[in-house]
């Protein structure tokens, strides 16, 4: 039996991202998240950088490997505003309603097949290295979209979706 600390209540969608209920679900310990909602958001610098932190080696997947700067599934009911919102409060104490979130675009597996979930990307424009939690992150770098790429390549491990979302909104460049 699970604890309420380990679960968290996500929207279920049909392969459409069209809601078809709620459902709890073991945080961190899904094996098939396809058929549910996530934020992803990346913190960017004026030297466009972005904020990769790494995953502690406590979270039950991809521990220890680097991350979004923040990243979460939809609760049931909010919407991916309120979870980006709650997200970033929860992993980085920042205060969405202060920030400028700029919405990347919205991709499911429909348009990369290899995605864990129906997603929602922000970016936001900031300099300084966030007040992180140490629940969700050990430590994190400033990294050009190519550096994280290319340690990507050289075998850095990463949460799944990380390598699938870097090349989509910030293609390498030539």
């Amino acid at each position: 039996m699970t604890t309420p600390s380990q679960e968290e209540r996500a929207w279920h969608v049909d392969a459409n991202d069209q809601p078809i209920g709620d459902g709890w679900q073991l945080r961190d310990g899904a094996t098939n998240w396809q058929n549910y909602r996530a934020i992803n958001v990346f913190i960017k610098n004026h030297e466009g950088k972005l904020w990769i932190p790494r995953r502690t080696k406590y979270k039950r997947a991809f521990p220890e490997c680097l991350d979004m700067s923040v990243s979460g599934y939809v609760d049931w009911p909010e919407t991916y505003d309120e979870a980006c919102a709650r997200e970033m409060r929860e992993e980085l104490n920042l205060d969405a309603s202060t920030l400028t979130l700029t919405n990347l675009g919205y991709v499911g597996p429909q348009q990369i097949p290899e995605l864990s979930a129906f997603m929602q990307v922000y970016e936001i424009q900031m300099n300084e290295s966030p007040r992180y939690n140490p629940d969700d992150f050990t430590g994190a770098e400033w990294l050009s979209p190519d550096e994280l790429r290319a340690r990507i390549l050289n075998g850095e491990k990463t949460k799944g979706d990380l390598p699938h979302l870097l090349n989509h909104f910030y293609p390498a460049q030539t």
